[in-house]
C-alpha cells in the first residue's frame, strides 16, 4: 500500500549517506540499490556528494545507492506519490517521503482582451506558509502551448507579477497557458490549463510578386499569398488578390492604378511598350480586411529601349508649300537601311497626325498646304518613338495693289491721297502701305497701315507722280517652337528675310506679349541669331509671339503674331475642404472644383489624427468622399491636393475637425470569476448564492461613464463607475443569463453578449476525524463520511495541525480518507481540523480534534559482558542509558543455566552492573539484560526489550584469572522480522509434509 506522509521540523533532505550512483558500488560492505520514481510534472531535489542541490524533473526514475543497507528518508514535493524498488534482491519496499509544506497554490487562471495577435493572462494565488509561519517569496512561470504544433509548453514570462500580456500570437489559432510557482528554487504543480482563440485577422502582406515569362508588350507575373491555418494544418489562399502597377517613370508623383482583381495566383499584363520598366506590387484580400500591400518590384518587358527621332527643322516656306528636314540617327550604321516617315497634324481636320512621307530620304517638300497657316510635323524611324514637334506656318502670299487711289483736298502747297486695301491681301491681313511721290525722281513719303496720307510742304502749281504698292510679311518668317515647349520655358526659331544681299548684316527682335488685357509687348531677345529660348514663363499660359528684322537702313515691319502656350505645370493650392457631420463614426469630405479642372488628373484627400499621420484616403476625380470607421470626441485633421500630368500642386490648408460625443461602445471581457476583485469583510462571499463579474471598461466616446446596468432575468442591477460587482442572494446550483451595458450622459451604450453562468451547490461539511492507531512519534488519522451528506468521489480534503504559535497550517491535502504524521514528539498533545473541498467549493473547518502521543520505550541495551572472578562467581556489567524526559531508568537481569528452560531473574535496580555467586563449574550459562522507564506523572513502568544473551561457561582454576566470556551476538540486522519468521515456518511445515509423504509411500 503507497501512503502520502508528510513530517514537520525536517532535517535537510537527503543526507550524504545516500548518494547517487556515480561510481562502482563497493561489494565488501552491505549496500543497497534503490530506484525513487518521480511522477510526470514534479521535481525531485537530492543533495549530491558536494553538499549541492540537483532537481530532477518528473517521469525518471533515479537510482540511489545505500552504503550500510539501510534507507535513509527522501524529501519530496507535497502531496508526492513514491514508490521505491529495492534491487538488493529482497523484493519491493515501500518509501514514505518527508516533506516541508511550504508552497504557493495558483487558484485561477483568466484569459481577457483576447485580439487577433494579443491576449492579456491574469492569475491569483494563495500562499501557504510551512512550519516556520514565513510566507515565501515565490515567483510564476507562465507557460504557453499552440495546439497546431509539437503541442509542448514553452515559458514565456518568469517573473513576480500576477498578470502578463502575450504578444505576436498568430490570428485564429488555439492556445493553452498554464501557470506554476516557483519558490526558494523550488518549481511547484502547474495550475488547470485554460484554452483561448485568438480572433481573425486581414491577411499578412503577400510577398512580392514575381516574374514568370516577359515579351515585348506583355509580362506574366505570378505571387504566393499563404496564410498558415492552425486548425486545418494546410496552407490556404486568401480571398482575394489585389494587383497595382504604374508605368516606371522615374518621376516622383508617379500613381499605382489597379490592374487586377481576383482570386487568381496569376495575371498577365499586356499592351506594354518593349523595354520598358513596369513597378508592381500586391495586396491580399478577406472578409475581415485589407493587408498591406508588398514591396514595389520593377520588371523590364525584352526589346531593346527605343530611341526619339531627332525633330525635323524648317528649311524653306512658302505660301503653299515647306521643306524639312531631318538627320540620320547616330546609332545606325552607314551599310544599314533606313526608312523615315514624316507625319503631320492639320488643326482644320483634326488631332491626329497623318503620314505625308515615308522613304530614305532626310528632306521633304510637302506641298498644296494653305497659305499663312499654322501646321505640326514629327518623323519617327521604324524602331524608335516619333520625334518632337515642329511648329511652322507656311508664308502669306503676295498681296495686290490697292484699288481706288484718289486725291483730294487739293491747296497749294498740299494734298490728301486716299486708296481701298486690295482684292487679294495674301493671306495676311497685316498690310503696310508704300506711297512714293515723284517730281523726277521717285521718292518715299509714306510707309505704314494707314489708308490715307496727307502731301504737305509742296511745291504751288507743280505736276507730281504718284505710286502705291503694299507689302506683307512674305520677307520674314513668323516665329515657331523647336522641340517640346515646357511649363517654364521654350525654344523659338525663325528664317531671315528671303531677299537682301548675303553680305548684310541682318539683326532680328523677337517681341513677347501675354494674353492678358492691359499687357505690354516686351523685347525678349535682340541679335543676329534666328533662335532663342525664353525662361521665366508661367505654366499654362499663352503668349503672342512676333519678330521684326533690321538692317543698315531700319527695322522693317513686325512679322505676323504667333500665339504659343507653355505646358501645364502643377496644379495651384485647393481651398480648404469642407467636412459635414452624419455621425459619430462617419463624415462628409466636399471640396470645390479648381478653376483650372480640365486639367487636373485626380485629388487626393489625406486624414489623420494629426499632421504626423496623415495618410491618404482618397484619390479621384470626384468631389466628395465619405469617411467611416471613426472614433467618437476625437480630433481629426484632413488637407487636399490637385494633381495633373506636370505633377502635384501645394497641399491645402489644414482643416480640423472633432466628432461629436457618443454613448459607450458595447462592454467586452464581461465574465465571472471565482474570487471577487472588491471582497468586503461585512458580507462573506459564497459561489453557492453570489456571482463575483468582472469587465473591461469600454471606450466612453466623449462622455465619462457614469454606471453600468446589469440584467439578469427580469431584474436590474445598477452599478457605479466599477469594472466589478458582486450579485447575491442568488439560489444554488442554479443557471442565470446576464448581459450589461454602459451609461453616459448621452444615454445607455448597446447591451453586451448573453453570459451564462451558474451558481455551485453548497459546498460540503466537514467529515468526524478520529485517531486509529498512536505510537510514541506517530499518529495515524482517519476520518469517514459526514453526517450531513454523504461526500463524492471528488470531494478532496485539508487536513490542518496547530503548530507552535498557535497556527494551523496544512499537513495534507488529497483525496485519501487516512494520513499518518511521523516525526512527532513523544508524550505531546496535537490539535488538528479537517476541511473538505469539492467542486461546490471548501467546505467549513471541523471543530479542533486533540489526540496526544504514547511515551517511548527504552532502548535495546547491548550484549552484557561477563567477568570471572574468583572462586565460583562472575561480574556482569551492562551499558547505561539516561533519563528519559526525567523519568529514571531502572535494569533488569536474568539468567539461564544448566538445563533450566526458562530465565530467571537475579537483578532488578539502578545498577549497570552485578556480581553472580554460587555458580557451578563448567556449565553453561546464558545472561540478558533491558530497562524499565519508571514514569514519574503515571506511576507506569515502560520495559523495553531483551538485549542479545551472552554465553559464558565457568571454568576451574587455580589461579583466579579474568576470563572474557565468549559472547555470542546477534545482529540485529540478522533478526527474523515478523514475515520471514512466518515464512520460516510455512517452509518448514511444506517440508515436512512433503518427508511424511515420501515415508508413506515407502511403506505402501
Amino acid at each position: 500500500m503507497m501512503m502520502m506522509d508528510q513530517m514537520l521540523d525536517l532535517p535537510p533532505p537527503l543526507s550524504n549517506e545516500v548518494p547517487m550512483m556515480h561510481h562502482m558500488i563497493n561489494g565488501d560492505a552491505p549496500q543497497q540499490v534503490i530506484l525513487v520514481q518521480v511522477n510526470p510534472g514534479e521535481t525531485f531535489t537530492i543533495r549530491t556528494e558536494d553538499g549541492a542541490l540537483q532537481c530532477i524533473q518528473g517521469p525518471a526514475e533515479v537510482p540511489m545507492m545505500s552504503p550500510n543497507g539501510s534507507i535513509p528518508p527522501i524529501h519530496v514535493p507535497p502531496g508526492y506519490v513514491s514508490q521505491v524498488t529495492d534491487r538488493n534482491g529482497s523484493g519491493q519496499c515501500q518509501l514514505y517521503c518527508e516533506t516541508k509544506c511550504e508552497s504557493v497554490i495558483v487558484l485561477t487562471l483568466q484569459v481577457s482582451n483576447v485580439q487577433s495577435r494579443s491576449a492579456l493572462v491574469s492569475w491569483t494565488s494563495v500562499s501557504v506558509s510551512g512550519s516556520s509561519g514565513r510566507v515565501p517569496s515565490c515567483s510564476y512561470e507562465l507557460q504557453l502551448k499552440d495546439k497546431g504544433r509539437d503541442g509542448k509548453y514553452k515559458v514565456v514570462y518568469s517573473g513576480e507579477e500576477l498578470q502578463y500580456t502575450l504578444t505576436d500570437l498568430r490570428p485564429a489559432t488555439d492556445y493553452h497557458v498554464r501557470v506554476s510557482t516557483v519558490c526558494n528554487s523550488m518549481k511547484g504543480p502547474s495550475s488547470d490549463a485554460r484554452a483561448f482563440t485568438t480572433h481573425s485577422a486581414p491577411p499578412d502582406t503577400p510577398l512580392p510578386p514575381r516574374l514568370s515569362h516577359r515579351t515585348k508588350s506583355s509580362l506574366t507575373l505570378q505571387w504566393k499569398v499563404y496564410v498558415y491555418d492552425v486548425l486545418a494544418m494546410l496552407f490556404v489562399i486568401p480571398d482575394c488578390i489585389v494587383l497595382s502597377s504604374f508605368h516606371f517613370q522615374g518621376k516622383k508623383n508617379s500613381i499605382f492604378r489597379e490592374y487586377y482583381v481576383g482570386h487568381q495566383r496569376h495575371c498577365k499584363v499586356m499592351g506594354l511598350c518593349p523595354a520598358v520598366g513596369y513597378t508592381f506590387r500586391v495586396a491580399a484580400l478577406n472578409d475581415i480586411g485589407t493587408s498591406g500591400f508588398s514591396t514595389e518590384v520593377v520588371f523590364n518587358t525584352t526589346g531593346s529601349l527605343p530611341q526619339t527621332s531627332l525633330p525635323p527643322r524648317l528649311a524653306q516656306a512658302g505660301p503653299s508649300w515647306v521643306t524639312l528636314e531631318w538627320t540620320r540617327p547616330n546609332s545606325c550604321s552607314n551599310e544599314e537601311v533606313v526608312t523615315y516617315t514624316l507625319e503631320m497634324q492639320d488643326e482644320t481636320k483634326g488631332l491626329d497626325f497623318q503620314a505625308v512621307y515615308s522613304g530614305l530620304e532626310l528632306n521633304r517638300k510637302v506641298e498644296t498646304l494653305k497659305r499663312n497657316t499654322q501646321y505640326k510635323f514629327r518623323v519617327s524611324e521604324w524602331r524608335s518613338a516619333p520625334s518632337s514637334l515642329l511648329v511652322c506656318k507656311t508664308t502669306p502670299d503676295r498681296p495686290g495693289p490697292p484699288v481706288n487711289p484718289a486725291v483730294n483736298a487739293v491747296t497749294y502747297h498740299s494734298f490728301c491721297v486716299t486708296w481701298e486695301p486690295p482684292q487679294d491681301d495674301g493671306g495676311s491681313g497685316d498690310l503696310t502701305y508704300v506711297l512714293e511721290i515723284s517730281e523726277g525722281n521717285l521718292e518715299g513719303i509714306s510707309e505704314g497701315p494707314e489708308r490715307k496720307h496727307l502731301c504737305e510742304d509742296l511745291k504751288p502749281a507743280t505736276s507730281y507722280s504718284l505710286r502705291l504698292s503694299c507689302v506683307n510679311v512674305v520677307n520674314l518668317l513668323i516665329p515657331s517652337t523647336v522641340g517640346n515647349v515646357k511649363h517654364k520655358e521654350m525654344t523659338l526659331q525663325w528664317d531671315g528675310p528671303l531677299c537682301g544681299e548675303e553680305s548684310e548684316n541682318v539683326e532680328f527682335s523677337l517681341e513677347m506679349c501675354a494674353m492678358e488685357e492691359g499687357s505690354e509687348p516686351t523685347e525678349v531677345y535682340c541679335g543676329s541669331k534666328t533662335e532663342c529660348t525664353v525662361g521665366n514663363l508661367l505654366p499654362g499660359t499663352t503668349y503672342r509671339f512676333q519678330v521684326r528684322a533690321a538692317n543698315s537702313a531700319g527695322y522693317g515691319p513686325y512679322s505676323e503674331s504667333v500665339e504659343i502656350s507653355t505646358a501645364a505645370g502643377p496644379p495651384g493650392q485647393c481651398s480648404p475642404p469642407a467636412i459635414n457631420v452624419r455621425s459619430h463614426t462617419c463624415a462628409d469630405v466636399t471640396w470645390e472644383v479648381m478653376s483650372s479642372g480640365i486639367d487636373i488628373s485626380e485629388y487626393r484627400l489625406d486624414w489623420g489624427r494629426d499632421l504626423d499621420s496623415l495618410e491618404l484616403v482618397y484619390s479621384g476625380m470626384e468631389t466628395c468622399f465619405q469617411i467611416s470607421n471613426l472614433e467618437a470626441s476625437a480630433d481629426y485633421c484632413c488637407r487636399l491636393q490637385a494633381v495633373n500630368q506636370a505633377g502635384a500642386g501645394p497641399y491645402s490648408d489644414l482643416v480640423m475637425y472633432r466628432t461629436p460625443a457618443a454613448a459607450p461602445d458595447v462592454v467586452s471581457g464581461f465574465c465571472c470569476v471565482d474570487h471577487p476583485l472588491n471582497p468586503t469583510d461585512n458580507e462573506p462571499f459564497s459561489h453557492s448564492t453570489c456571482l463575483a463579474l468582472t469587465w473591461d471598461e469600454p471606450h466612453c466616446n466623449g462622455a465619462e461613464i457614469t454606471s453600468y446596468c446589469i440584467s439578469i432575468g427580469d431584474r436590474i442591477f445598477t452599478t457605479r463607475n466599477e469594472t466589478c460587482h458582486i450579485i447575491r442572494d442568488l439560489l444554488p446550483d442554479s443557471e442565470y443569463s446576464l448581459q450589461i451595458r454602459a451609461e453616459n450622459e448621452m444615454g445607455p451604450g448597446p447591451f453586451s453578449q448573453i453570459l451564462t453562468v451558474r451558481t455551485r451547490p453548497l459546498p460540503p461539511s466537514p467529515p468526524r476525524l478520529e485517531c486509529a492507531a498512536v505510537g510514541p512519534q506517530s499518529l495515524k488519522l482517519r476520518w469517514g463520511f459526514s453526517s450531513r451528506s454523504q461526500l463524492t468521489d471528488d470531494t478532496t480534503y485539508t487536513l490542518q495541525m496547530e503548530n507552535r504559535n498557535q497556527r494551523f497550517v496544512v499537513v495534507y491535502r488529497g483525496s485519501s480518507h487516512t494520513f499518518k504524521l511521523q516525526r512527532l514528539s513523544e508524550s505531546s498533545q496535537y490539535r488538528f481540523r479537517i476541511q473538505a473541498v469539492s467542486e461546490a467549493g471548501e467546505g467549513p473547518f471541523s471543530e479542533t480534534y486533540t489526540f496526544s502521543t504514547t511515551k517511548s520505550l527504552p532502548q535495546t541495551l547491548k550484549a552484557p559482558r561477563v567477568v570471572q572472578l574468583e572462586g565460583n562467581a562472575c561480574e556482569v556489567t551492562w551499558e547505561s542509558i539516561p533519563p528519559m524526559r526525567g523519568d529514571r531508568i531502572s535494569y533488569v537481569l536474568q539468567v539461564l543455566g544448566g538445563r533450566d528452560s526458562d530465565y530467571k531473574q537475579v537483578y532488578k535496580g539502578d545498577e549497570t552492573s552485578f556480581q553472580l555467586s554460587g555458580l557451578q563449574w563448567n556449565t553453561d550459562y546464558r545472561v540478558r539484560v533491558f530497562a524499565c522507564r519508571r514514569c514519574v506523572d503515571t506511576l507506569q513502568e515502560l520495559c523495553g526489550s531483551f538485549s542479545p544473551s551472552a554465553h559464558f561457561n565457568l571454568r576451574r582454576s587455580d589461579a583466579t584469572l579474568a576470563v572474557e566470556a565468549d559472547i555470542t551476538r546477534v545482529p540485529m540486522g540478522k533478526t527474523l522480522t515478523d514475515e520471514q519468521f512466518a515464512g520460516l515456518i510455512v517452509f518448514g511445515v511444506a517440508s515436512l509434509s512433503v518427508l511424511m509423504a515420501f515415508l508413506l509411500q515407502l511403506l505402501i
